[in-house]
């Protein structure tokens, strides 16, 4: 036996001779099979006795005027079928995971981004990449910032930013700040407002911890108006503070996504103010290639430059 013939014995199911195998088992004839696969027939031929040699067992009964399988050619044709199918699958998800269009992305976002284009972001991008896993974790600034530290998630939505130059940063949403009040106050008020006007009434603010935070922006808003607030009710979150001021207990300054939130007893009052204003941020490691974490924030930042240009999220 010469080594090329060891080196086929040695692999009986190598996967070129499964293929020129399943060929000849679906056409059930040596001439259409060998056109199928683009070579002569005599080698076909040869090839397949040598698989049966090698087998030491017959796939093809030959006695009749067209060939038929054996019952142990269907069992080969059956597990062949299905190994083949898993293959060209496997090829394909690899292709697709390679250029970012399938796979795992872990994606953590502020609560207070539900209300604003992000929900419509993630829509259309499972739209267009189906093949994505998109895991979706609702985090704050410092849970995230852990996060992409230690590599549990790829990308994070923050508010505003975070002051880190391990990461990249991409400008996602940039919006007003309004004044959540209590509908009593509301009229005395009026729809828009500067920041000193509420003065005298307590603020609630959130989260309490970790700081830095978007407490602390509101904070130094109120000292660059000249006060700082004579009361101050934290809460763990923009939801809960909106709750605590629709039963009175203070006002709250949020983000004007908030507005479409409509909760019972609260109107919302624009600021004036000159800086009342906040950011959402798309954030991931500079040393993260994964495809998928580039395929999300080149998605991403064709959809904020939608949003800039006036075109609505769907």
């Amino acid at each position: 036996m010469s080594a090329g013939d060891a080196t086929i014995s040695a692999q009986p199911f190598e996967m070129r001779r499964l293929r020129y195998f399943l060929a000849v088992a679906r056409e059930l004839h040596f001439g259409r099979a060998a056109d199928r696969l683009g070579i002569a027939q005599p080698p076909l031929s040869r090839m397949i006795a040598q698989l049966e040699r090698d087998l030491d067992v017959q796939l093809f009964d030959r006695s009749r005027s067209q060939i038929a399988l054996t019952q142990a050619g269907e069992l080969l044709k059956t597990r062949a079928s299905y190994i083949a199918e898993e293959l060209e699958r496997a090829v394909r998800d690899a292709r697709l995971v390679g250029k970012g269009s399938s796979g795992v992305l872990r994606v953590s976002f502020v609560g207070s981004a539900t209300h604003g284009p992000f929900p419509s972001l993630i829509k259309r991008f499972r739209s267009t990449y189906p093949e994505v896993d998109l895991r979706l974790s609702a985090m704050n600034n410092a849970e995230s910032h852990e996060q992409l530290i230690t590599r549990a998630i790829d990308v994070a939505l923050v508010r505003p930013r975070l002051d880190d130059a391990t990461l990249r940063q991409l400008l996602f949403v940039e919006e007003p700040l309004v004044a959540a009040v209590h509908e009593s106050i509301a009229k005395d008020l009026g729809g828009s407002i500067r920041l000193a006007a509420l003065k005298d009434h307590p603020f609630v603010l959130f989260p309490r911890k970790p700081r830095p935070c978007f407490a602390d922006m509101v904070l130094e808003l109120c000292a660059t108006a000249d006060f700082q607030p004579p009361d101050i009710l934290w809460a763990p979150d923009y939801q809960t503070a909106i709750s605590l001021v629709a039963v009175g207990e203070g006002i709250s300054i949020v983000p004007a996504c908030c507005e479409a939130a409509h909760r019972p007893g609260i109107s919302f009052c624009h600021l004036a103010d000159e800086g009342a204003r906040t950011q959402l941020s798309i954030c991931a490691r500079t040393d993260n290639q994964s495809p998928q974490v580039f395929k999300f924030l080149d998605f991403a930042r064709g959809f904020a430059r939608s949003i800039a240009n006036g075109q609505p999220p769907v």
